[in-house]
């Protein structure tokens, strides 16, 4: 009897492919741009008052998906020499030389940038006017920066404006609040990361605030924040003249976020700060927009 074997020692060409075209993905930071994507689908969905055009509301998609991804790919790569000195980002495709040499992600971010802006100016001017000035701020907004303010702010609402304007063409008060309340919702998320991360972040040279205060006055910002997201967001509903499904959702993700970041004052450890910053990524945000698309589709 012939015993036939197969020999697998060498990688197949699938493999190879995949094992190449990963960390050009992971690059751009999958899940966080799928999040800004996110959001930005239902803001335009909110625009259109449940019924948005939907050529409008696809192009628009697309483009803060590619922009949103290019630029991550930029921020990555002018944060890697940081990222290699940071424990938990090492991994990452760029400190990690997954892709090496580093400048061979360029042409593939920029052309996502560009592509994305193209489409942004097509939807119109002023989508593609916020969406330049995001990717610029995005890009000086590095772990050298010493505030979340104005450039945190003005790159994390680009998405929601760029959704929002596609649809509407107009800039209200439903489009402002909505800013003011990514404008809140970033300080909340990225402190209550840096804090649970204080070491490492320390470690690799990055002092300043919050990382400046000790845990324990670092912390007291968190459950100030969270009451003023909760604010913005019931706020919201009067502004935007939401209903029900809106309201339940707000509430209770607000009393979530508040009594999540009010342990820390009697915990004071830093570790606790990562369970703040899970469930402010999408439990509370993406969940939050979603509410908003549902209750303005349904009702």
């Amino acid at each position: 009897m012939v015993n036939c074997r197969i020999d697998d020692s060498k990688p197949s060409s699938v493999s190879r492919w995949t094992g190449v075209i990963i960390p050009y993905i992971r690059v751009l930071k999958p899940r966080e741009t799928v999040l800004l994507t996110f959001i930005g689908l239902c803001a335009g969905v909110v625009a259109g008052a449940g019924r948005p055009d939907v050529q409008t509301l696809l192009l628009a998609t697309l483009a803060i998906l590619i922009g949103s991804g290019g630029t991550n790919g930029l921020t990555n790569y002018i944060d890697r020499d940081l990222d290699a000195r940071m424990e938990r980002v090492r991994h990452r495709p760029l400190p990690s030389k997954q892709i090496d040499p580093p400048q061979k992600m360029l042409p593939w971010a920029i052309s996502l940038v560009i592509a994305g802006s193209i489409i942004a100016w097509y939807l119109h001017w002023m989508c593609f006017l916020f969406g330049v000035a995001g990717v610029i701020v995005a890009v000086t907004f590095r772990k050298r920066v010493t505030c979340v303010f104005p450039q945190g702010a003005l790159a994390g609402c680009s998405p929601v404006f760029i959704g929002y304007v596609a649809i509407s063409k107009s800039v209200d008060w439903t489009l402002l609040f909505l800013c003011l309340l990514i404008t809140i919702w970033i300080p909340l998320h990225v402190w209550s990361l840096m804090i649970s991360h204080r070491d490492d972040y320390r470690q690799a040279g990055i002092t300043y605030f919050p990382l400046s205060l000790e845990v324990k006055d670092s912390i007291k910002m968190l459950p100030v924040l969270a009451v003023l997201l909760v604010a913005l967001s019931l706020a919201l509903y009067f502004v935007g003249h939401f209903h029900l499904i809106y309201l339940i959702t707000a509430c209770i993700m607000g009393i979530l976020t508040i009594l999540s970041t009010s342990r820390l004052i009697y915990r004071k450890l830093s570790s606790e700060s990562w369970k703040v910053y899970k469930l402010t990524a999408f439990p509370y945000l993406g969940i939050l927009f979603l509410a908003m698309a549902l209750d303005v589709w349904l009702l």
